[in-house]
């Protein structure tokens, strides 16, 4: 097997990505993480699915160790523009692709663009139904300064208390992983990205175009999500029109770091 971990300018920015790589006979699996998070998050799914398959792992911009530039469109189209710009530049012609939370929104999008490029999809407790930042957010986005209030509003739970929110078991939560996901905001620009990002993004896809997604999709929720509750997933199992839901027992919202072993084995069975 083949490793790299490195950044390529796309659309107009640096994305980074992880990628595993056997031959071009072998499944190739893309993972896309969600909201404040980053590639990271799947290093626990990662070993199961590299063993015998290509896996990309990305950084979706502004997050990991990818580009925080404030002239980039941090819309949930242009980002899926941008991932498929890149799986194309790095000659792929048909994946299989996991998005978690944000990340699934991120895959519906990529669904709907290009039908044909992705096989199935598999979506871990898939943002859905959010509309779009209010209009009086969007406006104070635009004052300076306003940078300064995301980041006094993403500390005021801190790393450690916005994993407790995520996780089911809380004695999962390690120094490993508490590091892991403070890393991306030792660096500054995020958030003047994440000000972008308010005025960017679009809102979840509406009924009328998860109705046109024909994509298999396997929707994998823990019964105890506080994040994206399992009625969110219970919903979009009826709205897409080839879908299944499996839910996992005493789990939380971050179903890789949670239950690895348990998804994979989901995932693999939906494969085959």
């Amino acid at each position: 097997m083949r490793s790299r971990k490195t950044s390529i300018e796309i659309n107009g920015i640096d994305i980074y990505f992880e990628e595993y790589y056997h031959s071009p006979h072998q499944e190739t699996y893309v993972l896309i993480h969600g909201f404040l998070s980053s590639s990271f998050s799947f290093r626990k799914l990662l070993p199961f699915l590299s063993a015998e398959n290509n896996v990309i792992s990305i950084d979706i911009p502004p997050f990991g160790k990818s580009g925080k530039i404030s002239r980039f469109q941090y819309s949930y189209e242009n980002i899926s523009i941008t991932i498929l710009f890149l799986l194309v530049s790095l000659g792929y012609k048909q994946v299989y692709i996991i998005g978690h939370s944000m990340g699934g929104q991120i895959a519906l999008n990529m669904m709907l663009q290009r039908p044909s490029f992705i096989h199935k999809g598999i979506l871990l407790a898939s943002s859905g139904y959010m509309a779009k930042t209010k209009r009086s957010l969007r406006l104070l986005s635009h004052f300076p300064f306003f940078n300064h209030y995301i980041r006094y509003y993403l500390n005021q739970t801190g790393v450690e208390g916005n994993l407790k929110q995520v996780v089911y078991d809380t004695t999962c939560i390690d120094q490993e992983m508490y590091d892991g996901y403070l890393e991306p905001f030792l660096d500054t620009n995020i958030f003047r990205a994440l000000t972008r990002m308010v005025r960017d993004r679009e809102g979840d896809l509406p009924v009328e175009k998860l109705n046109r997604i024909q994509t298999p999709c396997l929707l994998i929720w823990g019964d105890h999500d506080r994040i994206v509750p399992l009625h969110i997933g219970q919903r979009l199992v009826k709205d897409l029109p080839n879908a299944d839901l499996i839910v996992l027992k005493n789990t939380g919202h971050l179903l890789p770091e949670e239950k690895p072993e348990d998804v994979y084995r989901k995932i693999k069975e939906f494969v085959q």
